[in-house]
C-alpha cells in the first residue's frame, strides 16, 4: 500500500519482511511519530518457508507497516533464498529508488553465515543500487525514470553479524517510547513466530535493545552505522543525547 508522496524522507530496505522490524522497528515507529514520510521496501517475499505463504506474509507485512506507522510498503519480488547482488536486481531496486527519491536510504547490514545469505547480498545490493540510482545517460535501464542522488546511507546492523565492524559513524537512537510498537510489529508475523518462538525472540530483542540503549542512558536503543563520520553543530546536544536522558550506565 502506498501514498502519493513526491519525495520520501527515508526509505528502509531489507531482504525479507520482518528483517526491518527486528533490526530497527523502534526507530521506524519513532520516525513515523515525528511526522517523517517513511517507506519500506522488502526485496523478497520471504517465501517459501516451512510456516507461511506469499499471501500470508503479504498480509502480515501490511499489518506490521500499519503498526509501525510507515506510509508505504513495497514488495520488489526478487527471489528469496537465492537473492543476489547482480545488475538486473540493481536496476530493479534503483528504479524504485529513483521513483521514491529518498534523502536517506536505510538498509540492513551484516554477514550472517548462521542465517540467510540473503542478508549480506541485500547489503551489497542496497549499496550498489544507491550508486546506480544516480547514473545519467542510462535511463532505459530504469524505465526512463530520471536519476536521483541519495544523500545519506545508514546501516541497521544485524546483531548477529559474524564480524565486528568499525564504521566511522556509529550512533544510538532512543526507542524507549516505541519499544512496544516494535515488539507488536514483530508479533504481526504469526506464521513465523508462534507463541513459543515469539517468546524467545521477544526475550532476545528486548535484551539486545536494552543493552544497546543503556550505554547511552536509554532504557532501549537501536544502533546505526554510517560509512562517514556523523557531523553536528551542537556538541552539548550530541553528548547529552535525548532531552532529560539519564547518565549512561558505567560499571
Amino acid at each position: 500500500m502506498a501514498q502519493v508522496i513526491e519525495k520520501w524522507d527515508l526509505v528502509a530496505v531489507a531482504a525479507h519482511p520482518d528483517d526491518l522490524e527486528i533490526t530497527c522497528g523502534g526507530t521506524l515507529a519513532l520516525l513515523a511519530n515525528q511526522g517523517y514520510n517513511i517507506a519500506i521496501i522488502d526485496l523478497t517475499t520471504g517465501e517459501p518457508t516451512p510456516r507461511g505463504s506469499e499471501e500470508i506474509r503479504a498480509k502480515e507485512a501490511e499489518q506490521a507497516r500499519i503498526t509501525l506507522g510507515a506510509k508505504a510498503r513495497f514488495q520488489l519480488g526478487l527471489p528469496n533464498r537465492i537473492l543476489m547482488d547482480c545488475p538486473e536486481n540493481r536496476f530493479a531496486l534503483a528504479t524504485l529508488l529513483r521513483k521514491l527519491k529518498p534523502d536517506i536510504l536505510l538498509g540492513t547490514s551484516g554477514r550472517t553465515p548462521a542465517a540467510s545469505p540473503d542478508h549480506y547480498q541485500a547489503q551489497l545490493l542496497i549499496e550498489a543500487s544507491r550508486f546506480t540510482a544516480q547514473l545519467t545517460k542510462w535511463d532505459e535501464k530504469f524505465g526512463n525514470t530520471p536519476p536521483h542522488r541519495i544523500t545519506h546511507l545508514v546501516y541497521a546492523p544485524f546483531p548477529f553479524d559474524a564480524e565486528v565492524r568499525h564504521y566511522p559513524g556509529t550512533f544510538t537512537i532512543d526507542i524507549s517510547s516505541t519499544i512496544e510498537k516494535k515488539m507488536a510489529s514483530i508479533q504481526c508475523y504469526e506464521s513465523q513466530f508462534d507463541e513459543k518462538r515469539f517468546a524467545k525472540i521477544k526475550h532476545t530483542v528486548l535484551g539486545l535493545n536494552n543493552g544497546m540503549g543503556s550505554r547511552c542512558g536509554f532504557e532501549y536503543g537501536e544502533i546505526f552505522q554510517m560509512a562517514v563520520p556523523v557531523g553536528a553543530i551542537d556538541l552539548v546536544q550530541v553528548v547529552r543525547g535525548s532531552k532529560g536522558s539519564p547518565a549512561p550506565v558505567q560499571l
